[in-house]
């Protein structure tokens, strides 16, 4: 079991240099008071004080104005070099004050913050002062010395330095640059996920909404004219009366199983739902047929040779003919003949729903083109376009020009006719 102890040392760090982030000016603060104490000793001269608290002012605003701050210490750091402001010791020549460690510490500032051709431009200036503090402040005491250890230990001394903090700062602002891409980007991508799942959660709520009106819809529909029949036939012939309820029975048993089936993928826990076969083209002779047993009088034709359909271009031919089918039993008068096309041509299948009833008399056409259904009919047209649309294909529906109304939808069968090519 770890100690307690040892987890919280790594951690006192971290917060020590969360506060510093958070209030920076604390630490410009502090660092110009220690250099201030670190010249506190050279003050000796009347000159180095106030050259000594420019410096250090010049911190105190190095993260708003890096630029400004730096140019106003090369400019207090030229002013030393040619009035020949400094500390001088016994036998020494004259020294740069230890405040003068902020031109280092602002060109690092700069070279993380600003460009790099601006900080390119601030290592030059420096490495100049640099060079003309040598030349001004060294040449009496290098004379007796090797010209090799001259240029060792002050000229090298004097370009590695700021050359070192300039690499650092760059290395910082560029380690920074990439880490507010990368956060940039993450936001970025977190934000396209949510959009993602929004745009995914409205589809599924959509075509759930499609198939319960489908479902609903078109079993109601049958249950309510089976009701109807068997109670006008209930004195005169009890046995068709039977017959109606045996049919309200399966019916409501079939819808039953279609919602239970379709409600099993909102199901959260670990109980699988039913599997049950989805409703396909090949079972519209029996929607057909269950649609004569309701009463109505429905034709059904089909034209060319029929073909096997992919599983969601078949479910929709059967929602498509299964919801007009419940809009001819909603909406057109009573005693409305139907009839019920599927053409099979070499690119496509054209469902065309046809009726001579008179509940959509005066209604205007409803094209694929269409945003919104002028038809109040609900969703059953909304739903219908929707799920041509999902397949490539449109859908059309509106009066006829001799009374009645037609549904009339094509869908493309290029993709289905390529499948059956490639796995034969």
């Amino acid at each position: 079991m770890p100690n307690p102890t040892e987890q919280s040392r790594p951690a006192h760090p971290r917060r020590v240099y969360a506060g510093l982030r958070r209030h920076p000016w604390l630490a410009d603060g502090t660092l110009a008071v220690i250099l201030l104490a670190g010249s506190a000793n050279e003050f000796g001269d009347a000159a180095v004080l106030p050259a000594s608290l420019m410096l250090a002012g010049t911190v105190m605003v190095r993260r708003r104005f890096p630029a400004y701050a730096y140019a106003a210490a090369v400019g207090v750091g030229a002013a030393q070099v040619a009035f020949g402001i400094g500390p001088t010791f016994t036998g020494s020549p004259l020294q740069p004050t230890f405040a003068d460690a902020v031109i280092l510490v602002l060109l690092f500032t700069v070279a993380a913050q600003r460009p790099r051709p601006v900080s390119l431009a601030a290592l030059a200036a420096c490495v100049v002062l640099f060079a003309a503090a040598v030349a001004r402040w060294n040449p009496g005491a290098d004379r007796g010395r090797h010209p090799v250890e001259f240029v060792l230990v002050t000229g090298v001394f004097y370009v590695l330095v700021p050359v070192s903090a300039w690499l650092l700062g760059d290395s910082m602002g560029y380690r920074r640059a990439c880490s507010t891409a990368l956060e940039e980007r993450a936001v970025r991508a977190e934000r396209e996920r949510d959009t993602q799942a929004q745009i995914a959660a409205a589809a599924e709520r959509a075509r759930i909404a499609r198939e319960l009106h489908d479902v609903i819809a078109h079993n109601l529909s049958v249950m309510v004219a089976q009701a109807d029949g068997g109670a006008y036939v209930f004195d005169a012939a009890p046995e068709r009366s039977r017959q109606a309820l045996a049919e309200i029975g399966r019916t409501g048993r079939q819808a039953l199983t279609e919602m239970s089936s379709l409600l099993g993928v909102l199901r959260t826990g670990s109980e699988t739902p039913p599997l049950t076969p989805v409703p396909a083209a090949a079972e519209i002779a029996q929607l057909v047929s269950q649609a004569r047993e309701a009463g109505m009088r429905v034709s059904y034709t089909v034209d060319g040779a029929a073909r096997s359909l992919s599983g969601g271009l078949s479910q929709a031919a059967y929602r498509i003919v299964q919801e007009a089918l419940t809009n001819v039993r909603k909406h057109a008068s009573p005693g409305a003949a139907a009839q019920v096309t599927l053409c099979y041509g070499p690119d496509e299948l054209v469902i065309r729903v046809t009726d001579n009833g008179r509940g959509a008399a005066g209604l205007p056409r409803y094209g694929a083109d269409r945003t919104a259904a002028p038809v109040p009919a609900g969703q059953g047209l909304t739903g219908m376009r929707e799920r041509a649309a999902a397949h490539g294909g449109m859908l059309q529906a509106g009066p006829r020009p001799g009374g009645g109304f037609e549904v009339m939808a094509r869908l493309p069968l290029a993709a289905t006719a390529l499948t059956s090519r490639g796995a034969a």
